[in-house]
């Protein structure tokens, strides 16, 4: 199966400030990938950059097997953050308008979606709670039959309630019709029940990618003694959080192999655990240079 989305050294500045640092990676196609990372991470640039609304400065972006843009436009559904929509407008003249943009439009299918979800076709975008304003948003996606559906913070504004309506209305539709999903969200728990893969970005980068069984088994909480230096520790990869508890050392590492290092003790962790590692502003270096002076 091919990669729906490929970046290869993908960077994009706004004048000195860099939103996206040389990012390489792909995305499998029919994955359903969540984009974690704090504010000003380059989560929007990102999706933008899939959808041809922005360009990148330096790098590419290939999407459904080609250069993002014009070319693959019709085959990309996008939902903005907060669900733009032409306020004014009824649902039913958005979807005529949805229709005149995009020639394999499924007229039949939108208006189908909306009433079996109760939202009224002849009532204005105002007039609709923020619930059902998503669902539109979605629906208008959905209704281009995209081989690549995007969605950048759907879920910010949402009630736990009405998150939850989203999300089921989105795997209802990824049941249907097999497309690949890129979410970007804070929601790291709602989350978890609907992604099969991972992707962090912090400062532009990508700084964790692959399916959520795979980086929930390679990364464990490990306990020990202060150190006197960086520890060494034999089966681990890479020490992504330091903190200190009392008088012992908690570190989150992501494992090459089995720890059988006796001086640490391991525990699993949550997908939520190795979100919160790998964004936590932890100097690793200084923390444990810190305590091994006081050793």
């Amino acid at each position: 199966m091919s990669d729906a989305v490929v970046a290869d050294g993908l960077t994009k500045r706004y004048g000195r400030t860099i939103a996206l640092d040389r990012c390489s990676f792909a995305i499998p196609a029919q994955a359903i990938v969540a984009v974690v990372g704090p504010n000003g991470a380059g989560k929007s640039t990102l999706l933008h950059c899939a959808t041809g609304l922005v360009h990148p400065t330096e790098g590419t972006i290939t999407v459904l097997d080609g250069p993002a843009g014009d070319r693959t436009l019709g085959r990309v559904g996008f939902v903005a953050q907060d669900a733009p929509l032409y306020r004014d407008f009824t649902g039913a003249e958005l979807l005529t308008m949805g229709a005149k943009l995009n020639r394999e439009f499924d007229l039949p299918f939108a208006r189908a979606r909306l009433a079996d979800r109760g939202i009224p076709l002849d009532r204005r975008v105002e007039r609709l709670s923020g619930g059902q304003r998503s669902q539109v948003a979605l629906c208008l996606a959905l209704a281009k039959r995209p081989g690549l559906l995007l969605l950048d913070e759907p879920l910010a504004s949402l009630d736990p309630l009405a998150r939850r309506e989203f999300l089921s209305a989105l795997m209802d539709a990824v049941a249907e019709t097999p497309m690949t999903v890129v979410l970007s969200s804070h929601l790291i728990a709602d989350l978890e029940r609907v992604c099969d893969h991972l992707m962090v970005l912090r400062s532009g980068q990508v700084t964790a990618l692959g399916t959520t069984d795979e980086l929930i088994a390679t990364h464990k909480l490990l306990v020990g003694p202060p150190q006197p230096r960086r520890p060494r520790i034999a089966g681990v990869e890479q020490i992504v959080s330091a903190s200190k508890a009392e008088r012992q050392i908690q570190l989150l590492v992501r494992t090459s192999g089995d720890i059988l290092d006796p001086a640490w003790d391991q525990y699993d962790v949550s997908l939520e655990d190795v979100v919160l590692g790998y964004l936590a502003d932890r100097a690793v270096e200084r923390l444990l240079d810190r305590e091994g002076a006081d050793a």
